[in-house]
């Protein structure tokens, strides 16, 4: 089992390097050909969102990003630092609204990668949360010399 990790600070423009090493670590790991634009955009709306949660909650830690290739499959999971729970003192009117915007698109991003991949799990708590997303993949063809 190879695992390529990768770190990236939580800003916008370090999204675009993720999805490039993603794709070209699953075509590497044997993913077929058809479903690489799939990967590439699952990817970037899974670091997208944490990203966004990581700036929306002023954490300074890195998004992180496993890319792990296994005999039939290939894995990627994007982590992020952000509790995933609404902290008890944002009881006022206006941060409830905020939170509830913040549900809404999180929810909204989460579906964007459920229909771009059949095997998703995600994990969240108050330590952050992990999305998972599973392709099928053949071993690389061996040519004969």
């Amino acid at each position: 089992m190879a695992t390529v990790e990768l770190r990236f600070s939580a800003l916008p423009e370090h999204v675009r390097t993720a999805r490039l090493v993603a794709a070209a670590v699953a075509r590497r790991a044997g993913v077929d050909e058809a479903v690489l634009d799939e990967v590439r955009l699952a990817v970037g709306e899974a670091c997208s969102r944490a990203v966004g949660l990581h700036q929306s909650g002023g954490i300074t830690a890195p998004v992180k990003v496993a890319l792990i290739e296994e005999e039939k499959q290939f894995s990627i999971e994007v982590g992020d630092e952000a509790p995933h729970a609404v902290p008890a003192e944002r009881t006022s009117r206006g941060a409830a609204a905020d939170a509830d915007v913040e549900t809404e698109e999180d929810e909204m991003g989460l579906a964007v990668i459920s229909g771009l991949v059949d095997d998703v799990e995600v994990t969240t708590g108050e330590n952050g949360g992990l999305i998972r997303m599973t392709w099928p993949a053949a071993p690389p063809a061996v040519t004969a010399a």
